[in-house]
């Protein structure tokens, strides 16, 4: 699962245990389109395969998993750079993980609406209105720019 890992097998004395970190690093991923509860949609690097996945999430996260799909997402070449180049960019493995019998995952609500939220529409709107009066021109001067003056 980890790439380049090198430790010795048998140490002398009182040897400390080993903490084991991957390589990998795995991102979860709000699907575009609606999956059921139980799926799980991650983005992972291309070298990570579903067996690394299965083990990664069931080992350190005990996640219980039941299925793991994974497919490889094509990166736009689209743009291009002042020199009229394509510019492409990498592609990513994204992996469908379908949890155990009775496991749902739902993401967080991060920005709740909350109950007073018109008074801090009301102290908004002034302050907007206070900034446009502040910055808008003088009809007193014709059309002559502030800094042009006394």
């Amino acid at each position: 699962m980890a790439r380049n890992v090198l430790y010795p097998l048998y140490q002398l004395g009182n040897p400390q245990l080993r903490v084991f970190r991957t390589n990998f690093f795995i991102q979860l991923v709000r699907p575009g389109t609606a999956q059921p509860e139980d799926t799980v949609q991650f983005r992972i690097p291309m070298e990570m395969t579903r067996v690394d996945l299965r083990n990664y999430l069931e080992r350190i996260y005990n996640v219980p998993v039941a299925a793991v799909r994974t497919r490889v997402q094509y990166g736009s070449n689209r743009r291009r750079d002042h020199r009229n180049i394509r510019i492409k960019k990498p592609d990513y493995k994204v992996a469908y993980v379908q949890l155990a019998l009775g496991q749902t995952f739902t993401f967080p609500d991060l920005f709740p609406e909350r109950k007073g939220a018109s008074v801090d529409v009301d102290v908004r709107d002034q302050v907007l209105e206070d900034q446009r009066q502040k910055h808008s021109p003088d009809p007193r001067r014709g059309g002559v720019p502030g800094w042009f003056g006394l």
